[in-house]
């Protein structure tokens, strides 16, 4: 009789095992790419400032087949007011920033099904799972509310506004209480750790 239930279990363990393995592989193929990144920038950014000949062959390589990926960058750099020459720097943090939202979604993809799996074995345990998930989609918005200020994109996106209805009556009573430092408002940061400590604090 408890064969099949014991077999499903141990099939689904496999499948957290291999997810497990997938991230472990995406977090190398981000890490690498980064570097790989960093590599190609710093070249790019030394070519742009004359550090390196504009007449050297790696100067024209650049100019003809790595330039032209950044030309986005660019634009957008010189609509906000700030120097062309900068663009490779902006492409490698818009990089490691990618690269580590989608380990951080692939991670609380994998987070959730093994929470569902385990939520199923009692009420009390799926009410659990349930508090994670509200605290994991808070989180999630705060980051996102975040990363979008840094980007022109407007926050009555409909890709950015659920993360300012989802945490803007967490962060206007902090505002009022915690200043700015310069122009940085440092409250979505402690409320991404308030929310990890009351999580903690309820066993949730």
């Amino acid at each position: 009789m408890l064969a099949a239930p014991y077999s499903g279990h141990l099939s689904f363990m496999k499948l957290l095992d291999g997810y497990a393995t997938f991230i472990g592989v995406t977090r190398l193929v981000v890490l690498w790419a980064a570097v790989a990144m960093a590599a190609v920038c710093v070249l790019d950014w030394a070519i742009r400032t004359r550090r390196i000949s504009p007449f050297s062959g790696i100067s024209r390589f650049f100019r003809s087949n790595v330039d032209p990926l950044f030309a986005p960058v660019e634009r957008t750099l010189v609509r906000a007011g700030g120097r062309p020459t900068n663009a490779p720097f902006w492409a490698l943090l818009a990089i490691a920033v990618g690269g580590m939202l989608l380990i951080y979604i692939l991670e609380l993809v994998g987070g959730l099904i093994s929470q569902l799996a385990n939520g199923f074995s009692s009420p009390s345990a799926m009410l659990r799972v349930m508090i994670s998930w509200v605290f994991g989609l808070l989180r999630l918005a705060l980051l996102v509310r975040v990363l979008s200020t840094w980007l022109p994109i407007s926050p009555y996106s409909r890709w950015i506004r659920w993360s300012y209805v989802l945490t803007e009556w967490m962060l206007r009573p902090l505002r009022s209480v915690i200043p700015m430092i310069g122009p940085i408002d440092i409250t979505p940061l402690i409320a991404f750790f308030a929310l990890g400590l009351i999580q903690s604090a309820i066993g949730a």
